[in-house]
């Protein structure tokens, strides 16, 4: 599962894929894939790569948070973000029960929700991409050690 090309848009709903970057700023597309137009470098954009959740210990990549949904979703849709405010914080103490209740607000878990859910429905979140996941991890292991 690649986050990299994946960007949120500050005052944007949806995610959307990098397609370009250009002298003022980037080219985006929907991550459905319906619409392309740029956004300036003004724009605050964040990469679902960069973005981390902070637990009690240390702060978890939002990819491993996506990786643990999907593995006991089998990588289908997960609750929505509209559910109520007590579904939606056992649902995600149950994904990262070490989560900082004081740092991470219901506002952030459901975007994780909203997320992962607009990752599926692209495509970007699947079986085999869990899978890959797992191998690319191995190599680097080996390399380091």
């Amino acid at each position: 599962m690649d986050l990299k090309g994946i960007l949120h848009i500050s005052g944007k709903p949806g995610l959307y894929r990098l397609i370009a970057q250009s002298r003022a700023g980037v080219i985006v597309e929907e991550l459905s894939g319906n619409k392309r137009f740029p956004v300036s470098a003004q724009s605050n954009v964040s990469s679902l790569d960069d973005i981390a959740i902070y637990t009690l210990t240390e702060e978890v990549p939002l990819r491993e948070v996506f990786r643990t949904i999907g593995k006991e979703e089998n990588a289908e849709k997960t609750i929505s973000h509209k559910e109520p405010e007590m579904a939606l914080m056992e649902k995600f103490e149950s994904i990262l029960p070490n989560y900082d209740e004081d740092r991470v607000y219901l506002s952030d878990i459901r975007k994780v929700f909203q997320w992962y859910n607009l990752l599926v429905d692209g495509g970007v979140i699947t079986p085999t991409s869990l899978e890959e996941e797992v191998v690319k991890e191995d190599p680097s292991d080996e390399k380091d050690a």
